[in-house]
């Protein structure tokens, strides 16, 4: 008699990331992938890492292979509230949890605030990852559309007056996927309103150090840190491997999901905290980030100048000042996702914009990463891109 799995009911809703899937074509050597979310290898810190590990394990290895505290070691707590502080968020070292990666941030929130029927209001599209956590718990999305300034603060009024959600879910900073960074005039709306209807923000902030061009924006967090829940992460800019990022909240925030994160894992990697926080207390990290800007500045610049060159009149995209996407937007009718296995046979991969949609829609829209591929191998995949789409929409 064949086995019958008795599995949870919100197990068996839970469906795989569109991303996830599409990281498989990266494995294969002749395909440009436009696809993922990720960094430069070439450009990781590998030399500062293996100093610092030495030196850990050297001078504090019975304690960097030991287990640790839920809350994460302190004195990385304590070097990230600092540098906070220097950014004009206010706040404290036993007010940060540590996490393994932002998205066990996501969704250790989904825990601590979401049941089945609940609301929550985020961008359109939005990150794929959030949905992909906050759909386990049986959410309701009720979605922002964007502009050239993010999200669109003026329509979240009355949209927190019809559902009563229980967060509000936002990448300001450069937005992944849309590329676009929400204006200091509708941060400020936004915190105002938040703090008005006692509905807190969760600020999604894995790229604002990773700024091209223009001026640093205050985030949501400084502006408001009484109703702003702060994610933050190494993974964009020292290492994903490493899987260490954090939530910054206030402190009975805080509290309960240190209670939360002890029924997942009991901690984030230790051996991780101390190396992470040997490289960091050296200064490598803005070493570092400098390095990042420099060369990621040049493929999205080298992405931008190609895809003005390449793609046929009828396409639009945004022309983010930092982080790691644009967004294209091709003409109504168009089918991203049809054309996906065409892009595949030219050896070049993107993400449809479907998968960052949470009601449905999108069709006619996709995402591309620049951070990954080399300037040379950007504009050959914007080249095979740009053949596609001519042949399929003029």
């Amino acid at each position: 008699m064949e086995w019958r799995w008795n599995f949870s009911q919100a197990a068996l809703k839970v469906k795989s990331s569109a991303i996830r899937d599409l990281l498989k074509l990266t494995q294969q050597p002749d395909v440009i992938s436009f696809a993922g979310g990720l960094p430069a290898p070439e450009l990781f810190p590998v030399e500062g890492i293996m100093e610092a590990s030495d030196y850990v394990l050297k001078h504090e290895g019975q304690f960097a292979l030991q287990y640790s505290t839920t809350e994460g070691y302190r004195l990385l707590r304590r070097f990230l509230a600092k540098r906070m502080t220097q950014k004009g968020i206010v706040v404290d070292e036993d007010e940060i949890l540590i996490t393994g990666g932002s998205q066990q941030g996501l969704d250790l929130l989904g825990r601590l605030f979401l049941e089945e029927g609940d609301w929550i209001i985020s961008a359109q599209p939005t990150y794929v990852g959030a949905i992909q956590a906050f759909n386990a718990y049986g959410v309701k999305f009720h979605t922002i559309p964007l502009d050239k300034d993010g999200i669109k603060v003026d329509l979240i009024e009355e949209a927190i007056k019809e559902k009563n959600p229980k967060f509000i879910y936002v990448i300001p900073t450069f937005q992944n996927p849309g590329g676009v960074t929400l204006s200091v005039e509708r941060r400020k709306k936004l915190v105002e309103i938040a703090r008005r209807y006692q509905v807190p923000i969760v600020e999604d902030d894995p790229y604002s150090e990773l700024r091209y061009e223009g001026e640093d924006l205050p985030t949501l967090k400084a502006l408001g840190s009484d109703v702003v829940i702060l994610l933050g992460t190494f993974s964009k800019i020292v290492s994903p491997g490493l899987r260490t990022a954090w939530v910054a909240a206030a402190a009975p925030v805080i509290e309960k999901l240190i209670k939360l994160k002890q029924g997942a894992d009991l901690h984030t990697n230790t051996f991780a905290q101390y190396i992470l926080h040997q490289f960091l207390k050296g200064g490598g990290l803005d070493k570092h980030i400098k390095i990042l800007r420099e060369e990621y500045g040049q493929r999205r610049r080298v992405m931008l100048e190609a895809l003005r060159e390449n793609f046929p009149p009828k396409v639009k995209w945004t022309s983010p000042q930092g982080g790691l996407f644009l967004w294209v937007e091709l003409p109504s009718g168009a089918d991203a996702t049809a054309l996906l296995s065409e892009a595949v046979k030219e050896k070049v991969a993107y993400v449809p914009g479907p998968a960052f949609f949470p009601n449905g829609g999108g069709e006619n829209t996709l995402r591309l990463n620049f951070s990954n591929a080399s300037p040379k191998l950007i504009r050959e995949g914007v080249k095979r891109l740009a053949k596609v789409f001519s042949a399929k929409i003029g």
